[in-house]
């Protein structure tokens, strides 16, 4: 991390880590008040944006336009349903992008703190019902 946190900053970050989990702004919202940690919605948002840029924290934004925060603890890989919202992730131990990540560092100099892989389409139940739902 580059700069140093506000205490704000280090609640936010603190309880994210305590989560271990994908989490939106306005659950973290809630969790925070459940812990008696009073932070206002708009700080918990302006929180969530600075401990991003610092690379301390991750972003996913769903398919529903739902952002979901989680610590930066490794890349992440998923399958979104459009049709139910369902994001089922997807278990890669040897990631495609590592190697291009690697180049665009090198060729770029740009400063990688994680990426992101989704595939969206539609899940076997909504596949079903689509069938099921046809003429």
């Amino acid at each position: 991390m580059k700069s140093q946190l506000t205490r704000s900053q280090n609640t936010v970050l603190k309880l994210l880590k305590q989560l271990n989990r994908e989490i939106s702004a306005q659950d973290l919202y809630i969790e925070l008040r459940k812990a008696q940690l009073s932070l206002g919605l708009a700080t918990v948002y302006r929180a969530l944006e600075a401990l991003k840029l610092n690379g301390a924290i991750q972003a996913r934004l769903l398919s529903n336009g739902e952002t979901l925060y989680s610590t930066a603890q490794q890349d992440r890989h998923h399958m979104t349903c459009l049709q139910c919202g369902a994001s089922i992730p997807i278990q890669d131990e040897e990631c495609p992008v590592h190697k291009l990540e690697d180049q665009l560092r090198q060729s770029a100099q740009f400063e990688i703190f994680y990426h992101t892989l989704e595939f969206f389409g539609l899940c076997s139940p909504c596949q079903l019902e689509q069938s099921h739902s046809k003429p």
